[in-house]
């Protein structure tokens, strides 16, 4: 079986958790195929698509359009499409149009177009509806991170297809490293700091966090804020003086490479999940596997994938966040039993695990 990954989402200018899925299912893919299988990545026209290329995976192949006309092309169903391949998968709502040649499964990570559609563009909404409609309508399968997305997508969308839960998992790469301590003292840390990993964008809830500490000044460790500037003008640092926080109590790290993430997580004391809405949520199983003890919101998929072992508040709510935390702080015990929960349910997740569930929906789609 031949298989076509497209590897865009590598390639954008904030790749994002749909990229770190991206480059984590298409290594699990190639790493978990079966005999005489192939996995090739494929993506727009690019000068260099080094940052796309996989472990195990061929290529990337490059399309004959660069990013954005490709984007308009399959927006409008212009037949440009991965060569020589039985299914192709489309791990974002970046997808060729449905055709005979060769079946086609998309990943669509969250229902926030119909649900929080504050939080996107006008444009993102009208485009991510109307390629999740397509997908919805013409693909030979939907693949979702969790229930509670198939369950909001069923809600909005007619589904002519099947919706194949195959979660997400926790990347090798994120092991604590040796020289941890190193790591964070080079970034201003002393370790015992709260920490939050997402995009800077409005959806990700950080207003509420810096609320929230605000609610309690003096009572909490230094936030650490990690993750790219994304859309809609999120600045955590002016933010945080607006609020009158203290110098220092809230340290923007920006987008991080993989082993100073994972000592920015593993050295904290709680990581922190605001969002107002989630697909999946990476950073909550990834702080769980490095043993931090982790505070959500209640988004319905957030609370899925932590099964009972975080803390939950409800979104939005800066008052409940701000005790949720002072109290966990103080409580030392309480922290440890989340500690525990925690590497017990992060072991629920893994990319291998993933990869076996799509080989099996391909197996499926291209046998007939």
């Amino acid at each position: 079986m031949r298989v076509a990954v497209v590897v865009e989402q590598l390639l954008s200018r904030v790749p994002g958790g749909t990229g770190r899925y991206t480059a984590e299912v298409g290594a699990a893919l190639s790493r978990r195929a079966p005999a005489g299988a192939t996995v090739t990545g494929w993506s727009a026209w690019h000068r260099s698509v080094r940052a796309a290329q996989l472990p195990g995976v061929r290529g990337p192949h490059r399309l004959p359009l660069p990013a954005r006309p490709l984007a308009a092309a399959w927006e409008a169903g212009v037949p440009v499409r991965p060569r020589g391949a039985d299914l192709v998968h489309a791990p974002t709502l970046l997808a060729p149009r449905p055709s005979a040649r060769s079946a086609l499964v998309v990943t669509v990570h969250d229902a926030v177009p119909w649900t929080h559609p504050e939080t996107l563009t006008p444009r993102g909404v009208r485009w991510h509806r109307a390629m999740a409609a397509r997908a919805a309508d013409g693909a030979d399968a939907i693949v979702v991170p969790t229930a509670a997305v198939a369950r909001e997508l069923a809600v909005h969308l007619e589904l002519r297809v099947p919706v194949v839960v195959a979660g997400a998992g926790v990347s090798a790469r994120l092991a604590r490293p040796a020289d941890a301590a190193q790591r964070l003292a080079r970034l201003g840390l002393d370790g015992g700091h709260l920490v939050t990993v997402a995009t800077l964008e409005p959806r990700k809830g950080l207003d509420v966090l810096l609320r929230a500490l605000a609610r309690v000044p003096g009572e909490l460790p230094p936030l650490a804020v990690v993750g790219r500037t994304g859309w809609g003008g999120v600045e955590p640092a002016a933010m945080a003086r607006d609020l009158g926080l203290p110098e220092g109590s809230v340290r923007v790290l920006g987008g991080l490479p993989d082993a100073d993430l994972a000592a920015v997580l593993s050295g904290a004391s709680v990581a922190v999940v605001p969002s107002r809405a989630e697909g999946f949520g990476l950073p909550v199983v990834e702080a769980m596997a490095l043993g931090v003890p982790v505070v959500t919101s209640d988004a319905p998929a957030l609370v899925e994938v932590g099964g009972g072992a975080t803390e939950v508040v409800p979104v939005g709510d800066a008052d409940a966040l701000a005790h949720a935390l002072a109290a966990l702080v103080a409580d030392p015990d309480r922290a440890a039993r989340l500690r525990a929960a925690g590497l017990l349910r992060a072991a629920d997740f893994s990319w291998d695990g993933v990869a076996d569930r799509l080989w099996k929906l391909y197996r499926r789609l291209v046998s007939g």
